[in-house]
């Protein structure tokens, strides 16, 4: 092998899904951006192909029995992969964790925090797992390190205008002629027909949080020894501190309503333990340095002079910059991870590998650009730069146009999708790809159109003085029957705006966004979307047989793998292997059951099916009004048969989309639904969101890319930028006027690529 050829990762013949015995070489040390629209084989070639061969290679260094506790990767079919590094891939999966994982803990950022406060702390009060709310020395003992407990709602419990005669207190229990209320006004000094809003502290204190006690009382000429406790205390102790679950139904349901989530009354909401909260740098403890956001946090490090620290400072300095720099400076570290979007989780992981030092390293991202504005996708393009920078091999797969332009070499992969793709139409340089005559080349070159005539409202939802998260009493009309895209910069409080405020008051909504629609390998898109149904019932007419024959969760189901179409075998210490299923060979179904025709297709054949070819297959008119829905949504190259467990975001966004599209919805969220699409294939997304609008819908969509936009009957802009510094409305009106203002980063950016 020449010297030359090491430099390039070789792939020869590659097979996996639809690419049709692709060759191909990527330079390594260099920024090889995949191309191409959804579903033509970019992911096929990069995660099934490169980045799994990496992985397998990688796990075979190790013994049999740690590779047992290792996720397992099958040998990609191709006939050769050379001269593969170790490779790290930066995925959108959202960071779970649960509500002990924060920003501070996965970036390991908050464990550097930890021995800062442990070496300059004053008082010193221990080593740094003190400061950690995951240790059980650390955590505060009252919420075991949740910073939150149940407590019970005041507003809901008391009504401060009222005396007790007059009913002031709500719980549960405490008519005004019942025994609790009669045992509190027998058991201390309490106005009856003072108004609770005039009770001095001392004596709301007594009424509500007085703990158990003795007091003689009389009943009915007997003097009695009785327990008394605060309204609050009893009901803490009675329903609280108790599990709710043991009680009745009904009690369950009457005392529910005054139970909240609050921040623990201990740690007020920290986590930690009293010692570890009064120790304090320059007059902060960790947890208020924790809920800072990033942008400030590091100016405050920075000021810390103790030379002891001196190191310390520098790393915490170098993570927190990372972050500031990609644009994540408005998030905090106690922010809890699985709060944070997907784009948000990419862009934390790979702070995580640019802290690393590691080098030689082939780094492969899934569209990283997701969630980004356009201001900070130069941001993005400097951190792979980094990357880059370093000796490393940087792999990704992108559609926005911005970050295409920094390629060291692009591969585009199509023509179209699914079996009309899994071929390379251009490899090269940037400037090529614009000359290649390809469908990304092409699109690439035109300018962006700017609508003109826009819709008229026919009403508005309003929102008044929203103040949830970064909000500030925002107020703001969206007007229906029209397109409605809320833009801005990641943090200004979009999706807080909208998915949280607007959604909560609205309900009724159809929401379409990018969570998972089936996580079991028994669902697909055939029975996610109902034709499955009638595509059984089509089958079982035509053979006159029962339709659960057809179900490979049913009575049809291969008794071997139980419908699976896979065996797991367990080579005890050895890996557990997926093989096909000998009996069906893979096709779910039992035998018999495959004879079963129509039009000559058996039903493993009619799920084979990609959209496209089952819509020239079908003739009854509720599948194919499904089918066209998926391909009007440029699903296409998916089969009806395929588990939903294997598609990405993007995808799952438009499945949705594809089956929510006939109902007779009024209001329609959108969250980012050019995820994962091609910029020829958003044409069609516009085509159905006008569609949509033009049925007298109102179609609401969050959104950062330029080409809807464009689109928009109406624009609302929030910034003016992330976190703290954002919260506002900047603009609203549309594309042609937010252009003309100067306060819109949205319309500056959106002005250069018209004119571009």
């Amino acid at each position: 092998m020449s010297e030359s050829n090491q430099e390039y990762i070789v792939v020869t013949g590659a097979r996996e899904n639809n690419l049709k015995n692709v060759s191909l070489r990527i330079p390594k040390r260099k920024i090889t951006i995949f191309t191409g629209v959804s579903g033509s084989g970019k992911s096929s070639i990069v995660f099934d192909t490169i980045a799994s061969e990496s992985q397998r290679l990688l796990n075979e260094n190790f013994s049999t029995f740690v590779r047992n506790f290792l996720p397992r990767f099958p040998q990609p079919d191709a006939d050769a992969i050379e001269n593969l590094s170790m490779s790290v891939i930066v995925d959108q999966k959202r960071l779970g964790g649960g509500s002990h994982s924060t920003m501070g803990t996965i970036t390991d950022i908050y464990s550097i925090l930890r021995l800062l406060f442990s070496r300059v702390g004053q008082p010193y009060v221990g080593p740094a797992n003190i400061f950690s709310f995951n240790d059980p020395q650390g955590m505060c003992p009252e919420c075991n390190g949740l910073g939150r407990r149940l407590g019970v709602d005041m507003s809901k419990a008391l009504d401060m205008s009222k005396s007790l005669n007059e009913g002031a207190i709500l719980l549960p229990d405490y008519g005004v002629s019942g025994w609790e209320m009669n045992m509190i006004l027998q058991s201390g000094n309490f106005d009856p027909d003072k108004k609770l809003s005039d009770y001095s502290e001392d004596e709301l204190d007594q009424l509500l949080y007085a703990k158990a006690r003795k007091v003689e009382m009389n009943f009915a000429g007997k003097a009695m020894n009785i327990t008394v406790e605060g309204v609050i205390e009893k009901f803490t102790n009675k329903y609280i501190k108790q599990d709710l679950k043991t009680k009745s139904e009904r009690t369950q349901r009457s005392v529910t309503p005054f139970i909240t989530e609050g921040p623990c009354s201990s740690c007020r909401g920290s986590r930690l333990s009293q010692a570890a909260l009064s120790c304090k740098i320059n007059g902060r403890n960790i947890a208020e340095l924790s809920s800072m956001e990033v942008g400030q946090l590091v100016r405050v490090i920075r000021e810390i002079e103790d030379p002891v620290a001196a190191p310390v400072v520098k790393s915490l300095t170098e993570r927190l910059q990372y972050l500031a720099d990609i644009g994540l400076d408005y998030l905090t570290l106690d922010r809890e991870t699985d709060t944070l979007s997907g784009g948000e989780s990419q862009r934390v992981k790979m702070v995580k590998h640019l802290s690393g030092s590691l080098v030689d390293v082939t780094y492969i991202f899934d569209e990283p650009s997701v969630g980004l504005h356009p201001r900070d996708v130069h941001r993005l393009n400097g951190l792979l730069q980094k990357l880059r920078d370093k000796g490393n091999t940087v792999i990704v797969v992108e559609h926005d146009p911005d970050v295409i332009k920094v390629a060291d070499h692009v591969v585009d992969v199509g023509p179209h999708a699914g079996s009309h793709g899994g071929t390379i139409v251009y490899e090269g340089s940037y400037p090529g790809l614009l000359e290649s005559g390809t469908l990304t080349g092409t699109h690439m070159k035109r300018p962006l159109p700017l609508k003109r005539d826009n819709r008229k409202p026919s009403g508005k939802l309003s929102i008044k003085d929203a103040a949830l998260h970064n909000l500030r009493n925002v107020s703001v009309n969206i007007p229906t029957g029209v397109l409605t895209v809320v833009t801005g910069v990641a943090g200004s409080g979009k999706s807080t705006l909208i998915n949280e405020v607007f959604l909560s008051r609205h309900p009724e909504a159809i929401v379409i966004d990018q969570s998972a629609v089936g996580v079991s390998t028994r669902s697909n898109p055939a029975t996610y979307t109902g034709i499955m149904d009638d595509v059984r019932k089509a089958f079982a007419s035509a053979n006159k047989v029962s339709p659960g024959l057809f179900s490979f969760n049913s009575k049809g189901a291969c008794e071997n793998c139980q419908g699976l179409g896979v065996v797991y075998a367990d080579l005890a210490y050895l890996d557990e292997v997926k093989l096909p299923c000998e009996v069906c060979g893979g096709r779910r179904f039992k035998e018999e059951v495959l004879a079963y025709k129509l039009k000559d297709k058996s039903i493993a054949d009619v799920l084979e099916m990609t959209v496209e070819q089952a819509l020239t297959f079908f003739e009854l008119k509720e599948v194919v009004r499904k089918l066209q829905a998926m391909s009007d949504v440029g699903l296409n190259y998916i089969t009806l048969g395929q588990p939903l467990s294997t598609l990405s975001g993007g995808e799952c966004q438009r499945i949705k989309l594809a089956s929510e599209l006939h109902k007779k919805g009024s209001i329609y969220v959108m969250d980012e639904p050019t995820t994962g699409l091609h910029m020829s294939d958003i044409g069609h997304l516009m085509e159905i969101m006008n569609r949509l609008v033009d049925a007298g819908n109102t179609v609401i969509v969050i959104e950062h890319n330029l080409d809807v936009i464009a689109q928009a009957d109406w624009i609302i802009d929030m910034g003016p930028d992330g976190g703290s510094r954002g919260g506002q409305v900047v603009f609203e009106g549309t594309p042609a006027q937010v252009i003309q203002e100067d306060k819109s980063i949205t319309g500056r950016y959106l002005g250069e690529h018209i004119q571009g």
